[in-house]
């Protein structure tokens, strides 16, 4: 990912547990393909769903 990227050129995907779109993370570069859940409550939380 090249340097000095604008926000609003980030990136982005959606959520599989609450739906809701998230940006691209420094943390996730070298795992941006793996993940799927915005926040760890959301992962922790992927099979609560009825």
């Amino acid at each position: 990912m090249p340097k000095h990227r604008k926000k609003s050129d980030l990136p982005t995907k959606t959520c599989a547990s609450c739906g809701l779109p998230f940006t691209w993370r420094k943390k996730w570069q070298k795992v941006w393909d793996e993940v799927k859940y915005c926040s760890d409550r959301c992962r922790r939380e992927k099979n609560a769903k009825p």
